[in-house]
């Protein structure tokens, strides 16, 4: 079984939520911190559902995400 990762840069991310919506698995949730921009963040919620395909990397606007799959 191959061990997949999901980076966000929590402190760039604006809260979108565009990751989110194009996430067809549901692994990405909008958190409760708050960022130092005054954003709530887009935070993974279920590591397991994930299949690292990468959409949510490729969809965010301010490329806060990296997708790893090792």
């Amino acid at each position: 079984m191959s061990k997949k990762k999901v980076i966000i840069d929590e402190q760039r991310c604006k809260g979108c939520q565009i990751c989110i919506i194009q996430c067809k698995k549901g692994v990405l949730k909008l958190g409760y911190k708050i960022n130092k921009l005054g954003y709530r963040y887009a935070e993974v919620d279920n590591i397991d559902d994930c299949v690292a395909c990468g959409i949510c990397g490729e969809m965010c606007p301010d490329v806060v995400i990296e997708v790893w799959k090792e």
